[in-house]
């Protein structure tokens, strides 16, 4: 690099993201449980609406997104007008923080947050305040003592990943009520759907000026590769996203497709009804091999182990089996595997091999 020519105060503190792998050299029937994909894929519905859109590739898409907007307000309830889309919910995440956060301020998230957390806060130049976490879950009464003056967002999982627990309404509405006037909270709800009955902040976001949820469509709705999420505040915060948000963010396909996955509500339902039967199978079967777990409520399960040398064995031994899962030493939890709820194939396949390395007979 030229002299002279050096990036933003921050960036250079970022560790790169690492995705899940996918890949096992030697091994062609690979099972991948590393990045919580959903097994059944996305619904007949978005697979030909994409079909569809392929006719007109040659269009640019739509820039204010109000076709699919208007579904997800149908669906879920929620103002079209106070919703915007993004590429992946993460995009509507680093909008927020270019947006609300630069030098000299802070950013918070616990310590078993999502990893692309702290990139987004050095990427903006803020800085990352992580907070602790009691026994893997969301500790509002430290989030809130954490709080400064210079506190501009608090970025919480809900449900949380890795560790797949969550907190109630209850503390979501006490955590938004305490922290300062110039914060923003944020729910980042990448596994709400999962969850029966929750709506992810939605009545929090209507009832208060500080609070913002984002939602993605690459988790239940099984488009992880097609990046689409959304977002939902107040109408200020909303129209200040639309400013900085690229005008073509979202294509034609992607578009469609998940506006067809939103309203086929049956694949959806079918979906969260399978997950939840199969998670609490497969965390009986890991704790029955004397793995245990905390209750998950999204679509994956956090292994525990008794160390990081046994966490890393089983790893090692999975991937002689073909399985990949994912080491989340990154997140400070290295004697820790999480492990995606599959199909049920998938499910009776790791919990044999986690079962043949702890020797049980």
């Amino acid at each position: 690099m030229a002299k002279g020519i050096t990036p933003q105060t921050g960036i250079m503190e970022i560790a790169l993201y690492q995705g899940g792998a996918s890949k096992l050299a030697g091994i062609s029937n690979v099972l991948k449980l590393s990045s919580n994909e959903n097994p059944l894929g996305p619904s007949d519905a978005a697979k030909e609406a994409v079909v569809r859109a392929s006719h007109d590739l040659h269009r640019y898409p739509s820039t204010d997104h109000a076709s699919l907007r208007a579904s997800i307000g149908e669906v879920w309830g929620v103002d079209p007008a106070r919703v915007v889309c993004g590429v992946g919910s993460g995009e509507v995440l680093k909008l927020l923080t270019e947006a609300y956060a630069g030098k000299g301020d802070e950013i918070l998230f616990t310590e078993h947050g999502f990893s692309m957390y702290p990139i987004y806060a050095h990427a903006c130049g803020a800085t990352p305040v992580v907070v602790p976490e009691k026994e893997r879950v969301v500790d509002v009464d430290a989030i809130l003592a954490a709080c400064t003056r210079k506190t501009r967002l608090i970025l919480i999982a809900n449900p949380a990943n890795p560790t797949g627990t969550m907190i109630g309404s209850g503390e979501l509405a006490r955590l938004a009520e305490g922290i300062p006037p110039q914060a923003l909270l944020v729910l980042d709800g990448a596994y709400a759907e999962f969850v029966d009955g929750y709506d992810a902040g939605k009545a929090l976001v209507e009832a208060r000026e500080n609070v913002v949820m984002t939602r993605t469509f690459s988790k239940i709705y099984g488009l992880g590769g097609m990046r689409v999420g959304w977002g939902y505040g107040p109408q200020a915060v909303i129209d200040v996203l639309n400013r900085i948000r690229g005008p073509f963010n979202l294509s034609t396909a992607a578009l469609a497709a998940a506006e067809a996955a939103l309203r086929d509500t049956d694949h959806t339902e079918k979906c969260r009804i399978e997950n939840a039967k199969w998670r609490e199978w497969l965390a009986g079967a890991l704790a029955a091999h004397g793995v245990p777990s905390d209750t998950s409520t999204a679509n994956f399960i956090l292994a525990r182990f008794g160390s990081e040398a046994e966490a890393n064995a089983c790893d090692d031994h999975l991937k002689s089996q073909g399985i990949i899962v994912r080491r989340v030493a990154g997140y400070g939890l290295p004697n820790c595997l999480r492990i995606t709820v599959g199909d049920e194939a998938a499910c009776r396949r790791v919990a044999h091999a986690v079962g043949q390395f702890k020797g049980v007979k």
